[in-house]
């Protein structure tokens, strides 16, 4: 277990109430030109509203802030070659019930969620096993393998990210985390705003994750990417090629801000 380094506990959700999860974060993406692919770090905001009755409406926002970091190439080349950041990722505001934001792109209602490591649902989480040797189990044999996405890990992060996972599984998880292959623990790891959080470290493979940890509450505070070999596409071992900051609030009303974001603190 991480203790005594890090206590989980969870706020109260009532049943009108409002999940509101704020990623702030830097992803990687690629732009083809005529000299070859050029690749880029894009800042992005993520806030997602989710209630405590998932048939209720859900809200994303997902905003692009216009900062690039460009991992090879030059902003140049990207601006010559008719770059634009508008065209990487869908932005804007998307409103559905059960989180199905894009069904009415396809003339479809909203559907219930089908529980999975990456879009895990109150259903399936609490069906995982919460005795640690059960939930590693689960972790290493629940679906389809030979995938970076279906690894062990990487299940567990996935269902992390959604900011869902309930304080008593989320100790579980950290517990069968460091019982795996090459995970360690860094207690001085530091958030890209340069907040102290407690990091699982995935040092093995083609990439370093680290799993940030709120000491505080136990609450996934976000991750970070690096890569550990010289990559075909030009980038050396060490350079990050994803890194985020998450914060999770109970909110009233669907699109309201917590009070740490009204204050501008």
């Amino acid at each position: 277990m991480l203790e005594p380094a890090v206590r989980t506990a969870d706020s109260p959700l009532g049943a009108d109430q409002y999940r509101y999860i704020a990623t702030r974060g830097w992803w990687m993406g690629s732009f083809d030109t005529p000299r070859g692919l050029l690749l880029h770090l894009t800042e992005q905001w993520i806030r997602q509203w989710v209630p405590a009755r998932p048939e209720r409406d859900w809200l994303l926002d997902r905003e692009v802030t216009g900062r690039v970091q460009w991992l090879t190439g030059s902003a140049h080349e990207a601006r010559d070659a008719g770059f634009d950041l508008t065209d990487t990722v869908p932005t804007g505001r998307f409103r559905a019930a059960h989180g199905d934001f894009y069904a009415g792109l396809d003339g479809l209602a909203p559907r219930p969620r089908i529980g999975s490591w990456h879009t895990p649902t109150a259903e399936f989480l609490a069906r995982l096993p919460r005795e640690v040797p059960a939930l590693r189990t689960r972790l290493q044999t629940h679906g389809p393998e030979g995938r970076v996405a279906a690894q062990p890990f990487a299940r567990a992060v996935g269902a992390l990210r959604s900011g869902l996972v309930p304080a008593d599984l989320r100790a579980a998880l950290y517990a069968a985390l460091l019982e795996l292959p090459a995970v360690t623990v860094d207690e001085n790891a530091c958030d890209l705003d340069g907040t102290t959080r407690v990091a699982l470290v995935h040092d093995d493979g083609p990439t370093r994750t680290e799993l940030l940890v709120d000491p505080v509450d136990g609450a996934f505070a976000g991750e970070r990417d690096s890569l550990r070999v010289d990559s075909r596409l030009g980038l050396t071992a060490g350079t990050v090629v994803l890194s985020t900051a998450v914060a999770s609030h109970v909110v009233d009303t669907l699109g309201g801000l917590p009070a740490s974001e009204t204050s501008g603190t």
